[in-house]
Order: structure tokens, then C-alpha cells, then sequence
């Protein structure tokens, strides 16, 4: 994996492991290509073999998987396995417990502060999944409601999440750093009558007042005519709830992974084995209203620990997930349950290479798709062992991942460019203090890699011998849908290779012509389904026609820009509207940012448009300098010249400035929008209540140019 063949970046190849071939579920590109040509040749076959490895209660009576990407044709629809009927909770989770993995670990719990951790068995979290369950049911709730869950990366989340899929209820999770208005925005669209909170958390060393932020949402449903029946509290913060049931001591779920009892009931071990440091213990005042509010402890011990499923028609709604829209109103991406099941656990399988004995670490939070397909589903569907992670990668220091991965023997590890990014500007020596011989596959999601990041997450992570999956998907794909298999692809720094099974992708021009030759640049499409792929909009079909396949009739759209290059490969320029288009040339932001990140001292760098008298417009760029490095005139000259040798003089930013910090969600990624609002000093920004550091906007807008 070491060696590098066929020249210099972007060319070079970094050929699979040998050793990984040995025991890969795709072993080789002979293996891949073949498998391949059946997903889109025959996908109904292909599909159908696969789904055979899941539980039906009933089998599928009509079509296994047909669809229309195409409005002339008719509505936009995608239907697998018709008229069968199975559920996606016991498919994690009983089918497991039956094959007799009742005692393998499901969830390695790593809290905010050293010493907070605990795990969780596949029996266990049965067990707390059922119980939740009866508690929803309990609280009036029925198949094809809603359920808005607003939780820290903590135990509970999880739980919830299969609870509602296990009683047919629709789970819309609101990541944990949303405002108030952001919350009960979702909570209206998708008219959820329930919401799961906590009563704080801990990020880092910032205090959130979750139970504050969820009554304050409440509130505002109210307003607009929509009752929040129910808000079911985990306390996270303060002395642990312990209850007591025949004279003895039960441990309960604690939501800061605090279980300090001795026992659970009947005399045995604890049933949730977890531990708390108490370092960040926090007593609340919390607002509390015995008609609307249940604490979570205290309603899972009045409820039976079984509950069986109810059976989901194959396309039944499975989850609602709001991703930000063009018109600011945030889209409800509507997934359901047969497709997504068997899309998220075949991509995680395949493209993690899924061995039994794997430790496997996703680091993004559960409130985006990645924390959905790749911390929750796709795990738990091949009885894998995950980490739930509460932290951040600088809290309490800047190697707080490498520890981890070094305490848990982590063998595979999925984290976004923007952290690795981030934590490059530390240096080397920070990751090799730590033992990261478990390694074995490195994952990259949320954004393109830049060659150089990968270049040092290959080197200094994986040592120069791990793989490096770089995945590109949406929210509304549901899984993977470009991606490298690490014991088949070639890999090339920044490119996400070849397409997943049964996904079909082409590159239109802005006619809407596909481009057949392989050495190409224009609008990333799809020309036909996977079973994963999002069946609506919420509530807006005809948005989600007009959104997704209105600009090329017959494909669906990405929205992102790619190049094609000779051997096939795809490599993601951004999103369209990433674009920049400066005196005619169309330029990816992208591909500047990865000029600039080439100099010796800069560690990140984001470019945005500006607007521009003549030139209509030109791109500004935000640069974070590595320790010991500063940002000056000469630093700013060499900036340059490195993009005009890269790309050429047309692409120079005619701005660029000091970026200690860049404005990011607590998942890693970069709040463009923001950006562009401060390179034209407009402090109108808008909610930025997902930022992980909101102090960081003020410092760049001190630091603009004054000529900008």
C-alpha cells in the first residue's frame, strides 16, 4: 500500500493490501466488476439475492424493485420488495440475539470527559430498546406518527431511534445543536407530537441547555397551532437517577452514561455496564410540567422489557431527516424501511470490509445520515461493534481520537476531511504517541478530500498501510453511492473512485447531455434507482419532483459538480453552487482550496464567491495557518503562486485573510453560507446555532481585508 505507481498527483495509485484480499467480501476488481454489471443489468436479481440475508415476515408479492426517475413518464417513485413486510429494529437486533450474539457487545460508549464510558450488549440494548418502545406506546403514540428526537451522541439516542422503528413510529432526529427556532421548524413539518431531549450537555468545555432549547420549541409549535403532547427528558446532568424495585437497586439508563448501581434487580451484574467520572456533573433548575414532561428513567421502570415488533410494509415510512433547502426552508427527507435496510447494511459490509472481530468508529453525530447508516443501522444490521463517541476531537486535547482509537483497538475509523484537516495543523507527533497498529480501513465522508489531507491520513494515521475509503453520498442517497471497496480499488488521493453496486452514475453538460468520454467535467447524475435511495420530500412530493429531477428529466440530480477522468474515476468538484464563475471560467472552489493547502504552512483552507465590479465574480479565500507558521504579505504572495502553478492566473482569489478557526457544525463541516457573508462584511447571518464555536465569526470578521 506503500508504494506509489504511475507518476505524481492527482495520478498516483495506491493499490489495495494484498493481505485484505484474503478474507474481502469484494476481493479484487475482477470481483467488483463483476458484481457490478449484475446491480445494473439485472437489479432485480441482484437486489433479491442480497435481501435473502435479512428476515420477511411475509415475502414480497409483487415486483422485487422497479422505479421512475423520469416526469414525463409519470410520478417519481422507487419501489422495492413490494408487499413484504419485515421490521428494520428486528433485524438489528433479534436476529442477532436468536444466532446466539446476545453477549457480543453492540455500543462502546465514549463520554465528553475521560472516565465516562460504558457498553452496551446486544441482549441489553434489546432489552432498553423494548422497554422505550413501550414507553412511546405508552404515551399514545402509533405506527405513522412522528417522533422528534433533539439528544447528545449518548446511549439513549440510539434506543430511541430503534424504538420508533421497532412500533412503526417515524423518527425525525434534530441534531443536538440546532436552536429552538431550527427545532420546532422540523417539529411542525413533520407534525411530531413527541419530543426525546436531555436535560443538558457537555461539548468540549460549553454547557447546552437542551430541556431549555426543547421547551422554548415547544413553545413555538404551540404558537402556530401544533401541541407537543409529550417531552420525554434523559437526565444527563447531576446525581444519577437510581430507582428501587423489591428493596434492591436497579441501574437505569443515564444519558451521561452514568449507572452507579450495584445491581439490576435480581441481584446480578448491572445491565448497562457504564462508569462516570462525574468531572462535568452539572445541577439544573430545570422547567418542568408534570402535564407534558416524563423523565426517561422513571418512565422505562414502569413498563415490561418486551415489546414485539410490528410488521412494516416494505415502502412504510422508516425516518425523516431535514437537510438545508435552496429556498431556506429545510427539505424532510423521507427514507423507508426495506430499502434503506438493505442499502445501509450491504454499503457498510462492503465498503468497511465488516469482519466479525472489528471495532468499528464512526465520529459524527447521529443527528446527520452519517450518524444514521454508519453509527446506528448499517452497524447493528451485521451484528458489528460500534463506538458512540460524545466528544470532540480538541476536548480535552487535540488527540483525543488517536487515544481512543489506541484504548478500543479500533480497526476501522470514518471521520469527516474537515477534522482530519484540523487536526494537521498540530503535527505528527500528537498521532504517534499513540498505538494505532488496530487500524486496518480509514474511512473520509462529508466533503471532497483534499490530496494532501489524504496524503497525511494515509501516512501518519494508517501508516502508510490502511486503505483510505474516501465515500461520497447524501442524505438523500441513504448510503454510499461512490466509493473505493478497499481490498478491490485502486485508490487515487481525492477521487471517489467507481460507483457502488447498482448505482449508475453520468456527467451531464449544462444541456443536459451526457458526456460520454471518459476525460470529462460537468453535473454529477444518476440515470437509475438503488434500494436506497429517498422516496419523497415529506408532505411536498411535487418539491422533490421539481428538486431532484426536474432540471434533467430522467436523472436524478445531485446538485454536485464532478470530473471523469481517463480510467473512469470520479472526483467531486462541490456543489454546484460552489461554483464560481470568474470572467467565464467555471471554477471549483474545491480545487482552489487544494492549491492552497498545498503550501508548507497552511493546515485548511476554505474559498468562497465575492462579488466582483468587473469580473462578476471573484473568490475569496480563508486560510488557518499550522502551529508555528503566520499569515502575512509574503505568505499571502506564495499563497498565490501556488494557485496560479495549480490552476492557472484566472483562478487567483483576489482575497484572501487570516482564518485561526473556520465556522463549522459540531459534525465538521464548514458553514459556507457564513463565509460568504463575512468576505462581504454582511453580519446578517442568519441561525448559527449548529456552530461547534460561534466565537470564531467575530474573529474573522475582524480579520476581513480592509480593502474587501
Amino acid at each position: 500500500m506503500s508504494s506509489l505507481v504511475d507518476g505524481e498527483l492527482p495520478g498516483t495509485l495506491f493499490h489495495p493490501p494484498p493481505h485484505l484480499e484474503r478474507t474481502a467480501h469484494v476481493p479484487g476488481m475482477d470481483t467488483y466488476r463483476r458484481m457490478y454489471a449484475e446491480s445494473v443489468e439485472h437489479p432485480e436479481a441482484f437486489w433479491a439475492n442480497i435481501a435473502q440475508e435479512f428476515f420477511w415476515k411475509t415475502p414480497a408479492t409483487g415486483p422485487l424493485f422497479n422505479w421512475n426517475f423520469d416526469v414525463r413518464k409519470g410520478p417519481i417513485a422507487t419501489n422495492f420488495m413490494t408487499g413484504a413486510t419485515t421490521n428494520i429494529s428486528y433485524n438489528a437486533l433479534d436476529r442477532h440475539v436468536a444466532c446466539g450474539l446476545g453477549d457480543k457487545t453492540a455500543f462502546i460508549w465514549e463520554g465528553n470527559n475521560h472516565g465516562d464510558e460504558g457498553k452496551i450488549t446486544y441482549s441489553q440494548l434489546l432489552e432498553e430498546v423494548s422497554k422505550f418502545s413501550n414507553v412511546l406506546k405508552a404515551a399514545g403514540l402509533e405506527k405513522g406518527d412522528r417522533v422528534a428526537i433533539y439528544l447528545p451522541m449518548i446511549l439513549e439516542l440510539p434506543i430511541a431511534i430503534l424504538a420508533c422503528a421497532r412500533i412503526g413510529v417515524v423518527h425525525s432526529v434534530v441534531f443536538g445543536g440546532f436552536s429552538a427556532d431550527s427545532l420546532a421548524e422540523r417539529m411542525l413539518d413533520g407534525k411530531c407530537s413527541v419530543l426525546v431531549t436531555a436535560d443538558g450537555v457537555w461539548r468540549g468545555d460549553k454547557f447546552i441547555d437542551l430541556k431549555k432549547i426543547a421547551d422554548e420549541a415547544a413553545a413555538k409549535c404551540l404558537a402556530h397551532g401544533h401541541k407537543t403532547t409529550r417531552k420525554i427528558v434523559v437526565k444527563h446532568m447531576g446525581p444519577c437517577p437510581v430507582t428501587q424495585q423489591n428493596g434492591t437497586t436497579n441501574g437505569v439508563l443515564n444519558g451521561n452514561g452514568h449507572d452507579h448501581a450495584k445491581g439490576d434487580g435480581r441481584g446480578k451484574v448491572p445491565r448497562v455496564d457504564r462508569y462516570c467520572s462525574k468531572k462535568h456533573h452539572k445541577e439544573l433548575i430545570t422547567q418542568w410540567d408534570d402535564q407534558v414532561d416524563w423523565w426517561w428513567h422513571e418512565e422505562v421502570a414502569k413498563v415490561e422489557a418486551t415489546c414485539p415488533p410490528v410488521w412494516m410494509d416494505s415502502e412504510d415510512p422508516l425516518f425523516l431527516l431535514y437537510t438545508s433547502g435552496s429556498t431556506g426552508k429545510p427539505k424532510g427527507i423521507l427514507h423507508t424501511v426495506a430499502g434503506y435496510m438493505v442499502y445501509a447494511a450491504l454499503t457498510f459490509k462492503c465498503v468497511f470490509d465488516y469482519q466479525d472481530d472489528d471495532v468499528y468508529w464512526c465520529t459524527a453525530d447521529a443527528g446527520w445520515i452519517t450518524g444514521h447508516s454508519y453509527v446506528v443501522y448499517g452497524p447493528l444490521l451485521n451484528g458489528a461493534t460500534g463506538i458512540v463517541f460524545e466528544g470532540i476531537p480538541t476536548y480535552p486535547q487535540p488527540d483525543r481520537f488517536w487515544e481512543v482509537v489506541e484504548k478500543y483497538r479500533v480497526t476501522k475509523f470514518y471521520t469527516a476531511p474537515t477534522a482530519i484537516r484540523s487536526l494537521m495543523k498540530f503535527g505528527e507527533e500528537i498521532v504517534l504517541k499513540h498505538d494505532r497498529s488496530s487500524l486496518k480501513i480509514l474511512g473520509s465522508v462529508g466533503e471532497p478530500i483534499n490530496p494532501e489531507a489524504w496524503l497525511w491520513y494515509h501516512k501518519y494515521v494508517g501508516e502508510e498501510r490502511c486503505p483510505i475509503v474516501d465515500t461520497f453520498w447524501q442524505t438523500e442517497t441513504g448510503g454510499h453511492v461512490l466509493t473505493p471497496l478497499p481490498a478491490a480499488t485502486p485508490l487515487k488521493p481525492g477521487s471517489a473512485t467507481l460507483p457502488f453496486f447498482g448505482v449508475l452514475p453520468a456527467v451531464l453538460d449544462e444541456d443536459g447531455h451526457e458526456i460520454s468520454q471518459p476525460d470529462c467535467e460537468g453535473y454529477l447524475v444518476f440515470k437509475q434507482a438503488w434500494p436506497g435511495v429517498m422516496r419523497s420530500i415529506y408532505g411536498d412530493h411535487k418539491r422533490y419532483e421539481n428538486l431532484y429531477f426536474g432540471k434533467f428529466p430522467g436523472y436524478y440530480t445531485t446538485g454536485d459538480g464532478c470530473k471523469r477522468d481517463k480510467d473512469g474515476y470520479y472526483w467531486i468538484t462541490g456543489r454546484i453552487d460552489d461554483m464560481v464563475n470568474v470572467s467565464g471560467h467555471l471554477l471549483s472552489t474545491a480545487e482552489i482550496e487544494s492549491a492552497l493547502i498545498e503550501h508548507p504552512g497552511v493546515s485548511e483552507a476554505a474559498v468562497v464567491s465575492h462579488p466582483h465590479p468587473i469580473k462578476g465574480e471573484c473568490t475569496y479565500g480563508f486560510v488557518t495557518m499550522k502551529v508555528g507558521h503566520v499569515f502575512n504579505k509574503q505568505t499571502v504572495s506564495e499563497l498565490k503562486l501556488k494557485v496560479r502553478e495549480k490552476i492557472g492566473a484566472f483562478a487567483v482569489p483576489d482575497f484572501l485573510q487570516d482564518a485561526p478557526g473556520l465556522p463549522k457544525t459540531r459534525s465538521g463541516k464548514i458553514m459556507r453560507r457564513v463565509l460568504r457573508k463575512i468576505a462581504c462584511g454582511d453580519r446578517a447571518l442568519g441561525d448559527i446555532s449548529t456552530l461547534a464555536d460561534s466565537d470564531v465569526v467575530e474573529t474573522l470578521f475582524k480579520l476581513r481585508p480592509s480593502n474587501a
